[in-house]
């Protein structure tokens, strides 16, 4: 597979349609208010990174949720053949980004929604393939797994989509959805292949050098 984002994987490889739901809408309030989409790494804006690692991963189509900044992101960010969903209740947290993120794929055909974080680029196409590989069917619930512990990406088969955009709150996003279905889960390792660290503050931004 050619390592350009920019190249949309074959929908009919492996599992078929799994859509990346990347939640990039955070205005990065401990780093100064900065968006996190647009913080820099290697030379352009970490969303295009975050992006391109779903696709590689083997996701089939690519919804981007944005909020912060959102008319910056659309200018500065290169992410044609995404589909951009534009969040205007982001300070309410990531549930909000979440919901809007499964709206936006309802309906559209996807057999599961692999969600991922902008702010974690130590998560690379590794972890999410081996994600994207555990889907078997509508009903799955699966989570990267870091040391045993759960993590991201998450994905979560078309059937759970209703029930998790009604649990979704705050900043919480799944979590209040995966405990009441934790025995459901399949947990899938990727310690060995990923590092699941968030970029939160200053002191995190030596990680995108």
């Amino acid at each position: 597979m050619s390592e350009s984002w920019l190249d949309e994987p074959d929908p009919h490889d492996g599992v078929g349609r799994i859509a990346g739901l990347l939640l990039a809408a955070g205005g990065g309030r401990r780093l100064g208010g900065r968006p996190k989409a647009l913080l820099p790494y290697r030379g352009r804006p970490l969303v295009e990174q975050a992006v391109r690692v779903l696709r590689t991963g083997g996701c089939a189509e690519v919804h981007v949720v944005i909020g912060a900044a959102a008319d910056r992101v659309r200018e500065e960010a290169a992410l044609d053949g995404c589909v951009l969903v534009e969040n205007p209740e982001w300070e309410q947290g990531m549930g909000s980004s979440l919901r809007a993120g499964l709206d936006s794929l309802t309906g559209g055909g996807a057999r599961a929604a692999l969600v991922s974080l902008v702010d974690q680029p130590g998560i690379g196409a590794d972890a999410v393939r081996r994600v994207v590989d555990a889907y078997t069917s509508p009903s799955s619930l699966v989570c990267a797994a870091y040391a045993g512990r759960r993590g991201h990406p998450v994905l979560f088969g078309s059937e759970r989509w209703a029930g998790i955009a009604a649990t979704a709150t705050g900043d919480r996003g799944a979590r209040a959805y995966l405990k009441a279905h934790e025995t459901e889960i399949t947990l899938v390792e990727c310690g060995d292949v990923a590092e699941a660290y968030d970029i939160d503050t200053e002191a995190d931004l030596v990680r995108l050098q």
